[in-house]
């Protein structure tokens, strides 16, 4: 969720530097973000001016998600969380959208530690977001804690129990904890949520091939080689159970 919507962001910059010059900042702050997307190395040249002259937050902002997207994530990351955890004045949601944000640089950085944190911050103001507990899940996969995984998918199931694509991650999560019947169990809803899901029979085939069903697992990455979305993935646990 890098891509915070632009009407809310634009709200909470304009507020965070206050009502002078407000207009000529959010013609500048679109423009900007607008370039951040299709001409990065232009955003950040432009925010990183606009910085030097007091831009406040709305520079720093179009800065590091150029930064982003020059796949310069953890300088990403680490100016987004300052951003967020900083003394301007910003609306809650927007702080949120900042963290998650971060989270999300920090997780193409592969640093889970640091997403975990950043995450943890949004949650911490918006404890009631089955996206930003399964941002958070994906976080602590990178660190490999499985029970945390498991327990922030069941706080994110909580608030969104018919998400396919929760109960799959929650599957891989106790497929790495041995609890495969819970596993199986979480994919074969997932599958009735969503027939045909090309991550649930993924997810599934991993789970037979791990318990020794060879034949059940070549069948599950076929059918999800059909599906396109996974192909590349169901193609390499195919070749992984070549002979």
């Amino acid at each position: 969720m890098v891509a915070a919507g632009l009407a809310l962001v634009l709200t909470a910059a304009q507020a965070a530097v206050g009502s002078a010059g407000a207009g000529s900042d959010s013609a500048h702050y679109r423009r900007c973000m607008a370039d951040s997307s299709a001409n990065p190395g232009v955003a950040l040249a432009d925010a990183e001016s606009w910085v030097r002259v007091g831009g406040g937050v709305p520079s720093e902002h179009c800065a590091a998600l150029a930064l982003f997207n020059l796949k310069h994530y953890a300088e990403a990351g680490t100016r987004l969380d300052k951003i967020a955890g900083g003394p301007a004045k910003l609306d809650a949601e927007f702080r949120v959208a900042l963290f998650d944000q971060a989270g999300n640089a920090w997780l193409m950085a592969g640093d889970g530690a640091r997403a975990v944190q950043s995450f943890s911050g949004a949650l911490a103001l918006s404890a009631g977001d089955a996206d930003l507990f399964a941002d958070l899940a994906r976080a602590q996969a990178m660190r490999r804690d499985w029970r945390e995984v498991d327990m922030d998918l069941n706080a994110a199931l909580q608030l969104s129990p018919r998400r396919a694509d929760l109960l799959v991650l929650r599957a891989s999560a106790r497929r790495a904890l041995k609890r495969y019947d819970e596993a199986r169990l979480d994919i074969e809803t997932a599958l009735k949520l969503k027939p045909g899901d090309g991550n649930a029979l993924v997810e599934r085939g991993l789970l037979r091939r791990q318990l020794g069903d060879i034949g059940g697992a070549r069948r599950d990455f076929q059918e999800a080689l059909k599906t396109g979305a996974v192909a590349a993935e169901a193609k390499a646990n195919l070749e992984d159970l070549s002979p």
